[in-house]
Protein backbone atom coordinates (compact mmCIF):
# COMPACT_ATOMS: atom_id res chain seq x y z
CA UNK A 1 0.00 0.00 0.00
CA UNK A 2 2.76 2.23 0.78
CA UNK A 3 4.50 1.83 -2.59
CA UNK A 4 1.57 2.16 -4.29
CA UNK A 5 0.59 5.65 -2.41
CA UNK A 6 4.23 6.40 -3.42
CA UNK A 7 3.87 6.00 -6.96
CA UNK A 8 0.54 7.51 -7.58
CA UNK A 9 0.93 10.96 -5.13
CA UNK A 10 3.96 11.66 -3.48
CA UNK A 11 6.68 10.72 -6.50
CA UNK A 12 4.64 12.63 -8.80
CA UNK A 13 3.97 15.81 -6.49
CA UNK A 14 7.50 15.61 -5.28
CA UNK A 15 9.15 15.70 -8.65
CA UNK A 16 7.11 18.60 -9.69
CA UNK A 17 7.96 20.69 -7.06
CA UNK A 18 11.76 19.36 -7.94
CA UNK A 19 11.30 20.40 -11.42
CA UNK A 20 9.90 23.62 -11.19
CA UNK A 21 12.29 24.47 -8.73
CA UNK A 22 15.15 23.69 -11.21
CA UNK A 23 13.25 25.20 -13.82
CA UNK A 24 12.04 28.91 -12.24
CA UNK A 25 14.77 31.64 -13.38
CA UNK A 26 16.62 32.32 -10.08
CA UNK A 27 15.80 28.60 -8.93
CA UNK A 28 13.35 29.96 -6.10
CA UNK A 29 11.64 27.97 -3.97
CA UNK A 30 9.01 29.57 -2.29
CA UNK A 31 7.78 30.64 -6.08
CA UNK A 32 8.08 26.77 -7.10
CA UNK A 33 5.75 26.08 -4.23
CA UNK A 34 3.31 29.03 -5.36
CA UNK A 35 3.04 27.37 -8.80
CA UNK A 36 3.13 23.86 -7.46
CA UNK A 37 -0.21 25.16 -5.27
CA UNK A 38 -1.85 25.91 -8.72
CA UNK A 39 -1.10 22.89 -10.61
CA UNK A 40 -2.29 21.13 -7.93
CA UNK A 41 -5.60 23.70 -7.69
CA UNK A 42 -6.19 23.13 -11.32
CA UNK A 43 -6.18 18.94 -11.33
CA UNK A 44 -8.21 19.08 -7.97
CA UNK A 45 -10.81 21.58 -9.73
CA UNK A 46 -13.22 18.86 -11.36
CA UNK A 47 -13.33 17.53 -7.86
CA UNK A 48 -13.47 20.81 -5.78
CA UNK A 49 -16.20 21.88 -8.09
CA UNK A 50 -18.46 18.82 -7.19
CA UNK A 51 -18.28 19.36 -3.77
CA UNK A 52 -19.65 22.77 -3.80
CA UNK A 53 -22.06 22.10 -6.20
CA UNK A 54 -23.33 18.86 -4.16
CA UNK A 55 -23.49 21.48 -0.96
CA UNK A 56 -25.64 23.96 -2.76
CA UNK A 57 -27.87 21.75 -4.18
CA UNK A 58 -27.98 20.07 -0.52
CA UNK A 59 -29.10 24.19 1.02
CA UNK A 60 -31.32 24.25 -1.75
CA UNK A 61 -33.79 21.47 -1.30
CA UNK A 62 -33.67 21.85 2.52
CA UNK A 63 -37.40 23.35 3.12
CA UNK A 64 -38.39 20.67 0.68
CA UNK A 65 -36.67 18.35 3.74
CA UNK A 66 -38.35 20.42 6.67
CA UNK A 67 -41.69 19.83 4.90
CA UNK A 68 -41.10 15.79 4.91
CA UNK A 69 -39.67 16.04 8.76
CA UNK A 70 -43.18 17.68 9.02
CA UNK A 71 -45.48 15.41 6.94
CA UNK A 72 -43.79 11.98 8.72
CA UNK A 73 -42.90 13.38 12.09
CA UNK A 74 -44.24 9.66 14.08
CA UNK A 75 -43.21 7.75 10.66
CA UNK A 76 -39.14 7.43 10.97
CA UNK A 77 -39.54 4.49 8.04
CA UNK A 78 -41.85 6.63 5.94
CA UNK A 79 -40.18 9.65 6.42
CA UNK A 80 -36.20 7.52 5.24
CA UNK A 81 -38.25 6.41 2.27
CA UNK A 82 -39.64 9.94 1.25
CA UNK A 83 -36.31 11.64 1.92
CA UNK A 84 -34.93 8.52 -0.44
CA UNK A 85 -36.99 9.85 -3.04
CA UNK A 86 -36.44 13.48 -2.70
CA UNK A 87 -32.60 12.61 -3.30
CA UNK A 88 -33.58 10.91 -6.15
CA UNK A 89 -35.47 12.94 -7.85
CA UNK A 90 -33.53 16.08 -7.13
CA UNK A 91 -30.38 13.91 -8.17
CA UNK A 92 -28.86 14.71 -4.92
CA UNK A 93 -26.68 13.04 -3.14
CA UNK A 94 -25.47 13.55 0.54
CA UNK A 95 -22.48 11.67 0.28
CA UNK A 96 -21.44 13.58 -2.94
CA UNK A 97 -20.31 16.39 -0.93
CA UNK A 98 -18.13 14.65 1.26
CA UNK A 99 -16.36 11.79 -1.55
CA UNK A 100 -14.22 14.83 -3.47
CA UNK A 101 -13.09 15.56 -0.27
CA UNK A 102 -11.91 12.46 0.62
CA UNK A 103 -10.57 11.71 -2.88
CA UNK A 104 -8.31 14.91 -2.17
CA UNK A 105 -6.80 13.39 1.69
CA UNK A 106 -3.90 11.37 -0.12
CA UNK A 107 -3.09 14.18 -2.77
CA UNK A 108 -2.82 16.61 1.00
CA UNK A 109 -0.33 14.17 2.62
CA UNK A 110 1.75 14.04 -0.35
CA UNK A 111 1.65 17.52 -0.86
CA UNK A 112 3.09 17.93 3.00
CA UNK A 113 5.45 15.36 2.21
CA UNK A 114 6.75 16.77 -0.71
CA UNK A 115 7.09 20.72 0.60
CA UNK A 116 8.50 18.86 3.77
CA UNK A 117 11.22 17.09 2.04
CA UNK A 118 11.64 20.05 -0.59
CA UNK A 119 12.23 22.54 2.19
CA UNK A 120 15.24 20.41 3.65
CA UNK A 121 16.68 19.98 0.55
CA UNK A 122 15.98 15.81 1.27
CA UNK A 123 14.34 12.81 -0.77
CA UNK A 124 16.37 13.62 -3.63
CA UNK A 125 16.34 9.33 -4.14
CA UNK A 126 12.57 9.82 -4.85
CA UNK A 127 13.58 11.98 -7.88
CA UNK A 128 12.51 10.65 -11.61
CA UNK A 129 15.67 9.67 -13.92
CA UNK A 130 14.82 13.32 -16.06
CA UNK A 131 14.38 15.87 -13.00
CA UNK A 132 17.73 16.68 -12.44
CA UNK A 133 19.00 16.99 -8.87
CA UNK A 134 18.97 20.31 -7.31
CA UNK A 135 22.08 18.96 -4.52
CA UNK A 136 21.09 21.96 -2.49
CA UNK A 137 17.89 24.16 -2.12
CA UNK A 138 18.08 27.30 -0.57
CA UNK A 139 14.44 27.64 1.36
CA UNK A 140 13.73 31.01 0.55
CA UNK A 141 10.78 33.11 -0.80
CA UNK A 142 12.48 35.59 -3.38
CA UNK A 143 15.46 35.14 -2.15
CA UNK A 144 14.56 36.56 1.88
CA UNK A 145 11.61 35.32 3.34
CA UNK A 146 13.14 32.08 5.43
CA UNK A 147 10.72 28.95 4.54
CA UNK A 148 12.36 26.59 6.91
CA UNK A 149 11.64 28.07 10.20
CA UNK A 150 7.57 29.33 11.44
CA UNK A 151 6.39 32.42 9.78
CA UNK A 152 4.36 34.38 12.23
CA UNK A 153 2.98 36.56 9.24
CA UNK A 154 2.40 33.67 6.77
CA UNK A 155 0.25 31.74 9.37
CA UNK A 156 -1.86 34.43 10.55
CA UNK A 157 -2.77 35.72 6.90
CA UNK A 158 -3.44 31.74 6.37
CA UNK A 159 -5.84 31.92 9.29
CA UNK A 160 -7.65 35.19 7.55
CA UNK A 161 -7.82 33.67 4.20
CA UNK A 162 -9.76 30.46 5.97
CA UNK A 163 -12.29 32.39 7.59
CA UNK A 164 -12.87 34.46 4.47
CA UNK A 165 -13.14 31.12 2.54
CA UNK A 166 -15.48 29.12 4.97
CA UNK A 167 -17.67 32.66 5.40
CA UNK A 168 -18.13 32.61 1.96
CA UNK A 169 -18.83 28.92 1.19
CA UNK A 170 -21.85 29.40 4.48
CA UNK A 171 -22.88 32.04 3.06
CA UNK A 172 -23.50 30.32 -0.03
CA UNK A 173 -25.06 27.41 1.67
CA UNK A 174 -27.65 28.98 3.89
CA UNK A 175 -31.09 27.96 3.10
CA UNK A 176 -33.93 29.88 3.33
CA UNK A 177 -35.19 30.40 7.31
CA UNK A 178 -38.26 27.86 8.00
CA UNK A 179 -40.11 28.54 11.53
CA UNK A 180 -38.95 26.21 13.84
CA UNK A 181 -36.74 24.34 11.75
CA UNK A 182 -34.69 22.61 14.84
CA UNK A 183 -32.25 21.38 12.32
CA UNK A 184 -31.63 24.47 10.31
CA UNK A 185 -30.69 25.76 13.88
CA UNK A 186 -28.34 23.66 14.37
CA UNK A 187 -26.88 23.66 10.95
CA UNK A 188 -26.64 27.52 11.83
CA UNK A 189 -24.62 27.05 14.65
CA UNK A 190 -22.28 24.44 13.40
CA UNK A 191 -21.27 26.72 9.72
CA UNK A 192 -20.49 29.48 12.74
CA UNK A 193 -18.50 27.10 14.83
CA UNK A 194 -16.36 26.46 11.14
CA UNK A 195 -16.50 29.75 9.85
CA UNK A 196 -14.71 31.05 13.80
CA UNK A 197 -12.99 27.88 14.93
CA UNK A 198 -11.38 26.42 11.69
CA UNK A 199 -9.19 29.82 10.97
CA UNK A 200 -8.24 29.98 14.80
CA UNK A 201 -6.89 26.45 14.27
CA UNK A 202 -5.39 27.13 10.99
CA UNK A 203 -3.24 29.70 12.88
CA UNK A 204 -1.91 27.93 15.53
CA UNK A 205 -1.21 25.09 13.51
CA UNK A 206 0.46 27.06 10.42
CA UNK A 207 2.24 28.79 13.02
CA UNK A 208 4.70 25.22 14.09
CA UNK A 209 4.82 24.68 10.69
CA UNK A 210 7.81 25.71 8.64
CA UNK A 211 7.29 28.86 6.64
CA UNK A 212 6.73 27.01 3.36
CA UNK A 213 3.57 24.92 4.53
CA UNK A 214 2.35 28.34 5.56
CA UNK A 215 3.12 29.91 2.12
CA UNK A 216 1.03 26.70 0.55
CA UNK A 217 -1.52 26.95 3.20
CA UNK A 218 -1.85 30.77 1.90
CA UNK A 219 -1.93 30.21 -1.51
CA UNK A 220 -4.32 27.57 -1.52
CA UNK A 221 -7.35 29.53 0.08
CA UNK A 222 -6.56 32.48 -1.78
CA UNK A 223 -7.45 29.98 -4.32
CA UNK A 224 -10.67 28.36 -3.03
CA UNK A 225 -11.56 31.89 -2.64
CA UNK A 226 -11.27 32.60 -5.94
CA UNK A 227 -13.06 29.23 -7.27
CA UNK A 228 -15.76 29.77 -4.92
CA UNK A 229 -16.22 33.12 -6.41
CA UNK A 230 -16.44 31.85 -9.93
CA UNK A 231 -18.38 28.55 -8.75
CA UNK A 232 -21.52 30.54 -6.76
CA UNK A 233 -21.32 33.67 -9.78
CA UNK A 234 -21.54 31.18 -12.88
CA UNK A 235 -21.87 27.88 -11.50
CA UNK A 236 -25.02 28.36 -9.25
CA UNK A 237 -27.66 25.55 -10.01
CA UNK A 238 -31.16 26.21 -11.30
CA UNK A 239 -33.57 27.42 -8.72
CA UNK A 240 -35.33 25.31 -6.74
CA UNK A 241 -38.48 24.22 -8.20
CA UNK A 242 -41.88 24.17 -6.02
CA UNK A 243 -42.75 21.63 -3.11
CA UNK A 244 -43.11 18.42 -4.30
CA UNK A 245 -46.72 17.00 -3.87
CA UNK A 246 -46.53 15.14 -0.06
CA UNK A 247 -45.08 11.25 -0.63
CA UNK A 248 -47.26 8.41 0.33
Amino acid sequence: MGEIYNTIFFKPIYNLLIFLFNTIPGADIGVAIILLTVVIKLILWPATASAMRSQKALSVIQPKMEELKKQYAKDKEGLAKATMELYSKEKVSPFSACLPTLVQLPVFIALYQSLSRGLQSSGFEYLYPFVANPGKIEPRLLGMLDLSVPNIALAVLAGVTQYFQAKMMVTSQQPKKTPGAQDEQMLATMNKQMVYMMPVLTVVIAWKLPGGLALYWLVMNLLTIAQQAYFFKKGKPPAAAAPAAPVV
